[in-house]
């Protein structure tokens, strides 16, 4: 059996400090906790810095792993590999995919993350996705955050994943995104996937705009021009 250290990364999630004591349970031992890092890229760099070990687990901050996840079977990166992605299901859609999932990662290569809008695309070395599903991403706990993910996602999906991702597979979670109907805060999912697609196409031009999807104060502000203060706090 090889340990592993693990990291829970959170923003502002309302649900982080239990869905970290969730992940600490299942995974055993201490889940390292790095909380409220404005810049996700920052926030992804800090996390090599809080670990001993070169490989570790990283969990989002809405991240509801699975009680049955067993790490002792987690087999280590093989050489050239910088992350292993296990799926997570969406619980407002039902698809089930790499978007939030359980992430096994290489301290190295996050330090020597590049430049990318998806920012662990930008990590050197090959990335591999497992076929099991690890958890729910829940990010839908609020109005903001369950448009938050839906904006960022179908943003990306519609620029163009940065992962190599055939047109087929983006247009379809691009769809099942913006009709979103289950689980809580789903309308919101929908018109963030919505709104996200759009702002890709009015940003084609000007590829700098995207730095936005990885600004929670630029994020917040624009939901709050489309959809109004209450639903902020909602």
């Amino acid at each position: 059996m090889t340990e592993f250290d693990a990291v829970f990364l959170s923003y502002d999630e309302p649900m982080a400090n239990s869905l970290h004591a969730r992940v600490q349970r299942t995974l055993g031992g201490t889940v390292k906790r790095l909380h409220g890092v404005h810049g996700m890229r920052r926030a992804y760099r800090l996390c090599a810095e809080v670990v001993d070990r070169e490989q570790f687990f990283l969990a989002d901050g809405d991240f509801a792993i699975d009680t049955g996840f067993d790490p002792a079977a987690v087999e280590p990166l093989d050489e050239g590999v910088s992350m292993r992605v296990w799926r997570a299901i969406n619980p407002v859609n039902g698809l089930a995919y790499g978007y939030g999932g359980l992430k096994l990662i290489r301290r190295s290569a996050l330090r020597a993350m590049g430049q990318a809008v998806d920012v662990l695309a930008a990590l050197p070395g090959r990335i591999e996705f497992a076929g099991q599903t690890a958890g729910i991403t829940r990010f839908n706990q609020s109005p903001f955050h369950a448009w938050k993910a839906g904006f960022r996602e179908c943003a990306m999906l519609a620029r163009g994943s940065e992962y190599g991702m055939a047109d087929g597979d983006a247009r379809q979670r691009v769809e099942a995104w913006t009709t979103s109907r289950d689980g809580e805060f789903a309308t919101y999912a929908a018109a963030g996937a919505r709104d996200g697609v759009a702002f890709a196409h009015e940003s084609a031009h000007d590829p700098q705009r995207f730095d936005g999807l990885n600004d929670p104060s630029w994020l917040r502000q624009r939901f709050t021009v489309a959809h109004g203060e209450q639903a902020v706090s909602g």
